[in-house]
């Protein structure tokens, strides 16, 4: 009984080092940037590893026509959020080791 005492403490270290790992993670996603860009170029999106726009770059040429900047804009910050996605995948991948813990990256907030 003593050696499942142990492994059970084992398990709660391992549990709180994990938890400790994610947190401090957490707070370095958030500083990161990921890029996006449409129409070759011409809207630029940047996100945060919170999924937070920070960032549209628009070149002029573009705004002759509205309704082709408004889907250039989201186009380009799909791929900005899709690269932050891949990001926060990354680093969960190297932080679990490969193991896939179902919930953690929604936890994370970013719903992958």
């Amino acid at each position: 009984m003593l050696s499942g005492l142990g492994n059970l403490a084992g398990l709660m270290k391992s549990a709180k080092d994990l938890q400790a790992n994610m947190a401090k993670m957490q707070e370095e996603l958030a500083k990161k940037r990921y890029e996006g860009e449409a129409g070759g170029g011409m809207v630029r999106a940047v996100v945060d590893g919170k999924f937070q726009v920070v960032d549209v770059k628009i070149d002029p040429q573009a705004a002759s026509d509205v309704e082709l900047l408004e889907d250039l804009v989201k186009a380009a910050v799909s791929v900005a959020i899709k690269n932050a996605q891949e990001g926060m995948r990354n680093e969960l991948t190297s932080l679990t080791g490969g193991i896939n813990i179902p919930g953690l990256t929604s936890m994370l907030g970013g719903g992958v």
